[in-house]
């Protein structure tokens, strides 16, 4: 099996994933592996020493909004529409296992 420039085999990484690749998808994700591993390597090569650092790429604001009361369901429709429901309250499936 191919591995790239910088040590980065698929086949490793599939086998830490615990993911099954066929010796065809091992070839074809290796390629793009070391397509994009290229691409990077090129990216380093630009000077971007006058770059202010950032965390977006456009000017994030305070998206939250304010904390104010408005309208809600009304109680009893939504009783009456809940596919489980038992005094008043909706029933829902238990989801963790403890």
């Amino acid at each position: 099996m191919s591995e790239s420039n910088d040590g980065m085999d698929v086949g490793y990484v599939a086998k830490l994933a615990r993911v099954d690749l066929t010796e065809e998808e091992k070839t074809l994700f290796q390629g793009q592996l070391d397509q994009v591993l290229r691409y990077v390597e090129q990216l380093n090569e630009l000077d971007v020493s006058d770059v202010e650092p950032m965390a977006h790429a456009i000017p994030v604001f305070n998206v939250f909004r304010k904390d104010e009361v408005g309208t809600s369901l009304n109680h009893d429709d939504v009783i009456a529409n809940a596919p489980s429901a038992s005094d008043g309250h909706v029933r829902v499936p238990k989801i963790i296992d403890q």
